[in-house]
């Protein structure tokens, strides 16, 4: 085996080791249906979007707090207010917005996602 055959393995090992890791924490996030989510929501919890505000700009769920998952770590001060309550995160498809709440829960909140993102949420609102 080369020297770059080597390296090549590694870093793929290196890979495959951070997915399966994040694939195991997310498996501690609720997924909630979009039925779900707005029982959840006329119940106290919070929905945030963490898309970019262009994303945002085009189609958002009433009432939803905007922080997009790249301002997040910087912005957690602004949800210390909502603490006590559930913040269910969503995306466009729901793979950004399951790290957004592995970030939320890593730092003391209690955090859900939207399972398939406002994708599945305009598709159950029509």
């Amino acid at each position: 085996m080369t020297t770059e055959q080597i390296f090549f393995y590694i870093g793929l090992g290196i890979i495959i080791f951070f997915y399966i890791r994040k694939q195991w924490r997310a498996r501690s996030i609720t997924n909630y249906t979009p039925s779900e989510a707005k029982e959840r929501v006329n119940s106290g919890s919070i929905m945030l979007d963490v898309r970019t505000a262009g994303e945002r700009s085009s189609r958002s769920i009433p009432s939803s707090l905007h922080i997009p998952l790249h301002e997040l770590k910087l912005r957690m001060k602004d949800l210390k207010k909502y603490q006590g309550k559930e913040i269910i995160c969503y995306c466009a498809s729901g793979s950004r917005s399951i790290n957004a709440a592995l970030q939320l829960k890593k730092a003391g909140f209690t955090a859900g996602n939207l399972e398939g993102g406002i994708a599945s949420w305009n598709f159950s609102n029509r």
